[in-house]
């Protein structure tokens, strides 16, 4: 990731801080970042990393996106590529891995199709399809608008959430809603954007596994 536009994320934690009754001392706390860290990043003496804006949002409850906009990083580019890219094809989304300037080990496509068989399985427990309705659009809130498999998520959710669909369909449009929803995945979601990389990849295997069915 490079900075792009001069950082204004200081004076963004300094408002959240203030409209939440936080002070800096709790959000080291909360946050297990040092206060004088905390300090250095809100005066601009220090570059607020990815894992920091990441604990930052969590504790918070922002947009991960708003923090990484306010901190200055150049996303804007970065988005419109990968936006593309998930509207072609999974193996033009690994090019677009493979060209990024962060280094992923051990990512493969065969990886998230695993874990998709696995939540296949998961789907049709009862403690599977609870976790899709209970927790579909908090994760939507907190990750925000965040490119175009967002609204395939969305318009599976609601077949999922109405039971549109055969058992089968079903059973796949929810292995991609719990890949979304739990953290677990095989690329760390704060790694914006490239961290909802996987994501947009097991929706466009899921797009195309339903593609076949029909």
């Amino acid at each position: 990731m490079t900075e792009g536009k001069k950082s204004n994320l200081g004076y963004v934690l300094k408002e959240l801080l203030k409209e939440r009754s936080l002070s800096m001392r709790k959000l080291s706390e909360l946050t297990e970042i040092d206060t004088a860290t905390i300090s250095r990043i809100i005066n601009g003496k220090r570059k607020a990393t990815p894992e920091h804006l990441r604990k930052f949002a969590d504790i918070l409850n922002v947009p991960i996106t708003e923090l990484f906009v306010a901190a200055g990083y150049d996303i804007e580019q970065r988005q419109e590529k990968l936006d593309s890219d998930i509207h072609i094809s999974v193996d033009s989304i690994q090019k677009f891995l493979e060209s990024s300037d962060i280094n992923i080990n051990n990512f493969t496509i065969t990886s998230v199709e695993q874990k998709l068989a696995n939540y296949e399985q998961y789907t049709q427990t009862e403690e599977g399809k609870e976790t899709i309705l209970n927790s579909f659009e908090e994760k939507l809130q907190k990750v925000g608008s965040i490119g175009p498999f967002i609204n395939h998520l969305k318009n599976m959710y609601e077949k999922f959430r109405m039971m549109k669909g055969t058992p089968g369909e079903l059973v796949i449009i929810g292995s991609a809603l719990l890949y979304f929803i739990l953290s677990v995945d095989v690329i760390p979601d704060y790694i914006f954007p490239i961290g909802y990389l996987d994501d947009a990849i097991a929706v466009q295997l899921v797009t195309n596994a339903l593609s076949i069915k029909k």
